[in-house]
Formats: structure tokens, sequence, C-alpha cells
């Protein structure tokens, strides 16, 4: 049995008997235990969000601001996920992936809650610098009391985010530019090198600057782009919303079942690529939600919440409606594919999706595109990976030198094969996952209490929000 054979079996073990119900059960149990606060909470903490952006209050220093820790969150989560990871959850679990995906991003917008809540109730501040460091291996050591838990997830989020992520996202933009403009993959690489080293040696304060102006740059580009290509294409968008809800529920019903997608397919690469879109539950995000300057944990719990809304009802929406709208998803080009060549084959398609409709100026504009989401991606995974790196070890010296890590990941990013790497990419981060989901759990009870407290201090002043509890006194 080979080495690829031993990761895929691993991977769908993984997800198709653990995760799938993992998460969907944490999404549904914090749906509940909140009260439904995607009704509730999304849309007040956007409207906060950009008075806050228009106020241009700066981050203090060893900090960022909520808007910052909320560009690098969707800096991480808007990557290849968004464009070739659910392209090929449309092609492996038929359109029907879509409306799971969907469903991935409604539950997540609860577990994200947790997840952001939590670290700014247990982050901490370095001893040598002062600033703020948090994220899951945090609220699991500070929260649960289970520091053996916490080096464990520490441990594979390093591996799954700051190694095997990056590899992946390196890859992508290799391909695509390669593909796009016939520029040598070798150059491609030592420039990304170059320009992600940059970066990364000015620290939290540059990175927290270059995701505010890239993210909502790239995104909004992106989706306007989408939306004329439905303008286009308005006569057939009734007809993909029906196909989507159709094989959601009976993937059979597609040219006479000659795809033989199951139901639990297009939950399973429904809701995984969901997931590794916007991250929900995997512990990622947090760790930049940790480290934001705001009055009280639950209101950057509800900036994460806008992070998954963007990644999945915006970005990922857009990425369905380009593949289908435009005719590049065809099932004679499904059944035409080897599983190996399922992710490669997602980012051909989204990119004859652009070339179809715009030409060689969409195929193009496409490739900037994957590029930049995947550049924002690799600095925002370094940034998690990082505060483990920092958690683990603490001093100085190795956690500098992690950055030639990242490095040296993207060069194995040019050697790597895409298929294989993003089997490993999905196998590390449902491991990474687990400890995560399992800490969320247990601390959804002071989840609850965080949030009730915010409720409570709205109704007496809005104004003056503060919160002053130590993490002792919430055991």
């Amino acid at each position: 049995m080979s080495f690829s054979i031993i990761i895929q079996t691993l991977r769908d073990y993984l997800w198709d008997f653990v995760l799938l119900y993992a998460f969907i059960g944490i999404g549904v149990f914090m749906t509940l235990r909140l009260g439904f606060p995607q009704f509730s909470r999304v849309f007040p903490a956007l409207k906060r969000m950009i008075s806050d952006i228009l106020r241009g209050e700066p981050a203090k220093e060893g900090e960022m601001t909520p808007f910052q820790s909320l560009a690098t969150a969707v800096a991480a989560q808007v990557g290849t996920g968004n464009i070739v990871g659910i392209a090929t959850a449309i092609i492996s679990g038929g359109p029907g992936a879509a409306f799971w995906m969907l469903v991935s991003g409604f539950l997540g917008m609860a577990t994200i809650f947790v997840e952001a809540s939590m670290a700014q109730v247990f982050r901490e501040r370095e001893g040598t610098s002062g600033n703020l460091v948090g994220g899951p291996a945090y609220y699991i050591k500070n929260g649960l009391k289970q520091k053996w838990l916490a080096y464990i997830f520490a441990v594979l989020c390093i591996i799954a985010l700051g190694i095997v992520g990056i590899m992946v996202q390196a890859n992508s933009i290799i391909s695509s530019l390669n593909t796009a403009f016939g520029l040598n993959q070798l150059l491609i690489a030592c420039i990304l090198m170059i320009i992600v080293g940059w970066i990364l040696i000015g620290g939290m304060e540059r990175i927290g600057k270059f995701s505010e102006k890239v993210v909502p740059t790239m995104a909004t580009a992106y989706v306007l782009a989408a939306l004329l290509i439905v303008f286009l294409n308005l006569n057939q968008l009734l007809p993909t919303i029906k196909l989507i809800l159709t094989s959601a529920f009976n993937p059979q019903a597609i040219a006479g079942g000659a795809l033989g997608i199951s139901i639990q397919q297009a939950m399973r690469y429904g809701l995984a690529r969901g997931l590794f879109s916007n991250e929900a539950g995997m512990g990622s995000t947090p760790h930049s939600h940790a480290v934001a300057t705001t009055s009280h944990p639950a209101e950057q719990g509800f900036i994460a919440m806008v992070g998954v809304f963007i990644c999945t009802f915006i970005i990922c929406v857009a990425t369905v409606m380009i593949n289908l709208l435009t005719g590049a998803y065809t099932v004679d080009a499904v059944q035409a594919m080897s599983p190996s060549a399922l992710n490669e084959f997602g980012q051909v398609m989204t990119q004859t999706a652009f070339q179809l409709q715009f030409g060689k100026i969409g195929e193009s504009f496409l490739a900037i595109s994957l590029s930049c989401f995947s550049l924002t991606t690799i600095v925002g995974w370094f940034f998690f990976a990082e505060s483990n790196v920092k958690f683990i070890f603490k001093n100085p010296k190795i956690i500098h030198s992690f950055k030639l890590v990242a490095l040296i990941s993207i060069a194995l990013g040019y050697f790597s094969k895409p298929g294989l790497v993003w089997d490993i990419a999905d196998l590390a981060m449902g491991l990474m996952a687990l400890p995560n989901i399992v800490a969320l759990i247990f601390l959804s009870g002071i989840s609850v209490e965080v949030l009730k407290d915010y409720d409570k201090q709205v109704e007496i002043d809005k104004e003056h929000i503060s919160w002053d509890y130590k993490y002792e006194k919430l055991q």
C-alpha cells in the first residue's frame, strides 16, 4: 500500500466517521445554547465594525484592532479553499455539496463565537515583549487545565498550518501563475519567499496592516466578478439554485445517477470543504481574535461570526455560482477525472469558468485572485502557527527561526504534488480540530456566561461595556 493511499484512507475515515458528526454536533449544540446567534448578532457586529473602521483608531503596541484581527482571520480563511476547495467539493460531492457547505457555514458561526470569545478570555501576555498571545492551546491549558492536550494541539497546529498548510497555498500560487502566464515555477517560488519573508519580519504589526489592506481589496474584486457572471447568466440562476437543492437531497437525480454520488458524499465534501474554507471549529482563527483590543470577549465573538459569513455565504457562494452558471462544471468532465486528479481539476475548472465568460483576461484575473488569496492565507496561517511555537518554546531565537521553517515550506510547495499535499492537509487539519472540539464542548458553559454578561451590560449602558473577569473566577 502506497503512502498516498494510506493518507487518503486515514483522511476519509477521520472525515466520514468522526469529524462529519463532530462539527455538525458542536455547531447544532452551540446554536441552541447561544440562542441562534446567527440571526441576531452578525449584522449588528458588521455595523459596529464599519463604524470602527471609519473612526480609524490605531492598534495598541503588541495588539490588533478588531478589524485587523478579523482581516487576519479572513486572510487565513479566504485561500485556495474558497476556489480550489469549493470547486473540488462540487466535483466530488455534486452541486448539492454547495448546500451542505452553507449548512457548515451557518452552524460554524455559532462554533466560532465560542472559539473567539474563549481566546479572549484565556489569552496571555508574553513575558519578554508584553504582546498578547492566545488561541486553543491557551484556552485548553487555562480553561480545561489540561496542559498535555494543549501541547498536542500546539504541535498539530504547527504541522497542519505552519508547514503542510503553507505548502498547499504555495503550490496553488506557483501552479496558477505558471498556467495563466507561463512564468517559471522556480522564479515564482523565489519571489513568493521574498514577499512572505518581508511581511513576516515585520511581525504582528506588519501582518495586521497587510491583512487589513489586501483582504478587502481582493475579496471585493472577486465578488464583483462573480456578480457580473450572475448578471450575464441571469436566465440560468433559478435552474442552478434548483439543481443545488435537488442534488443536496437526491444526488442520483443528476444525469440519471451517472456520477454515483450519495447524500453522504454530498454532505461529506460540502461540510469538509466548507470547514477548510471558513475554518470554524478547526482552531485556527482564534489565534488572531485573541490579540484584538476589544471591550468585551463577546464582541470579538460577534466579529468572528462576520468572518465565517463573509467566507462561506459570500466568497464560497461566488465560486459555486461561477462554476455552475458558466457551464464549467459538467457531468462528462467529472466522470473522466481520476480520483487523484480531482484537486488539480478543481483549479482548472474555475479557470475554465472565467475563460468561458471573459476569455484570456478572465483566466489571468483568476490566477491573480488565487495568488492573492493564497498569499494572505500563508501569512495568516504562519501567524497562527507561530502562536503555538510561542506556547511550546519560550526561547525568542527558536520563535524567530520558525520564520525560516515557513519559507522552507514554500519551497517544498514547489516540489510537492497537488493531490497528495491536499490529502495531507485535510488529514492534518482534521487531527488538529479534535482537541479543539473537545475544549469547545467543555468550555461552552463559560461562553454562554460571557454572552449573558455582555447582554446584561448592554441593557444597563451599551456605551460603557467592560470585561474585568479573570479566568480563575470562571472555573
